[in-house]
């Protein structure tokens, strides 16, 4: 689910054009020295072009961010933005080293001061209008751009919710979002090895696939009118490989907000909570989920709220990105603690 912006598109004024001269002459090594550049890759409609490594990239989203890391560039990078949780486990170190220009959305002004020589996001809301900047607005800089593939094929991004999905994401589209960068980057092996890990870890978790159907829910945040997974975004990765069913496969919107009662009447049998640590929505931590559903008159009496059978994820491991892995191994787990799988 996306963060919620709080800032129009900024102008581009005279200094934003100048840092991104800087950018493109002075922080991107000669082409013709750059052994097998330029490189490119087509991108949600767009080719992303790189004439040498990038030794300046700016992650807008966490789901980047982790990406980059785990593939050992920190040193590369100027700037992260937009986060949801601690960085993932084993990253802090390197985390560590680059500079965050936000904990939510940054204006295009802050991400030209860094002067990047390449740009990656996980959300359109973030690389485009309303958000950070758009696609376009950074190529006029001389500033190539990286979406993931997950927020712009077999989806729709129109208007301001989270958009709905025309097709069913697959977890293969998000090993391709690591290919991709890998290759833009010159760090292929790294790529290849790190998908390999994450293939390997998706095989023995779905080996605890419970046998007996069991339906869940996903809740991200919001307890007024909460964010709840549609059929076919990062949740329903994890829904697919456990064979759960998901009480909300019926609406293709990535996290549509439903009311309290027809959460009810649905009844799952688990349900699957983000705890977050931003601050943007009511019921963002884990506690204040338990704590509300537990406490409302409407929700108390569900199956999975009187057998507690909640299953605590970050918000990096709902969206898609390289956390749903982990997402789908803390589910498996929990199922077999809760005595519904093997």
């Amino acid at each position: 689910m996306r963060t919620p912006s709080r800032r129009p598109l900024v102008l581009l004024v005279g200094a934003a054009l100048a840092l991104s001269a800087c950018s493109s002459s002075d922080a991107t090594p000669d082409a013709e020295t750059a052994a097998g550049y330029p490189r490119e890759v087509e991108n949600c409609g767009r080719t992303t072009a790189v004439t040498a490594p990038p030794e300046r990239i700016v992650s807008l989203n966490q789901g980047s961010t982790e990406i980059l890391l785990s593939l050992g560039l920190a040193d590369r990078m100027a700037g992260t933005s937009t986060w949801t949780d601690p960085v993932m486990e084993g990253l802090e170190e390197d985390n560590a080293k680059v500079e965050r220009l936000a904990d939510s959305t940054p204006s295009m002004e802050r991400v030209l001061q860094t002067e990047p020589d390449l740009v990656t996001a996980s959300f359109a809301s973030v690389l485009g209008q309303g958000g950070v900047g758009s696609a376009d607005a950074f190529e006029k800089l001389g500033v190539p751009t990286y979406l993931s593939p997950a927020e712009c094929e077999g989806k729709e991004n129109e208007g301001d919710g989270d958009g709905a999905r025309t097709g069913v994401l697959e977890i293969d589209t998000i090993y391709r979002e690591v290919t991709e960068l890998a290759e833009l980057l010159d760090v292929e092996a790294q790529g290849e090895e790190l998908v390999a890990s994450l293939q390997d870890r998706v095989a023995a978790a779905s080996a605890k696939a419970p046998e007996d159907e069991v339906t869940v829910l996903y809740w991200f945040a919001n307890s007024e009118a909460p964010y709840m997974a549609g059929c076919c975004g990062g949740p329903g990765i994890i829904t697919r490989a456990l064979g759960l069913k998901n009480v909300f496969d019926d609406t293709k919107s990535e996290w549509p907000q439903i009311g309290w009662e027809t959460v009810a009447e649905r009844d799952p049998d688990v349900l699957v909570i983000g705890d977050l640590t931003r601050k943007s929505q009511t019921a963002e931590t884990a506690k204040a989920k338990i704590e509300f559903l537990e406490t409302n008159p409407v929700t108390r009496e569900m199956t999975a709220v009187r057998n507690r059978r909640y299953v605590a994820l970050t918000g990096a491991a709902l969206n898609p990105s390289i956390r749903t892995v982990e997402g789908l191994e803390q589910v498996a787990d929990a199922l077999a603690d809760f005595g519904l799988s093997r």
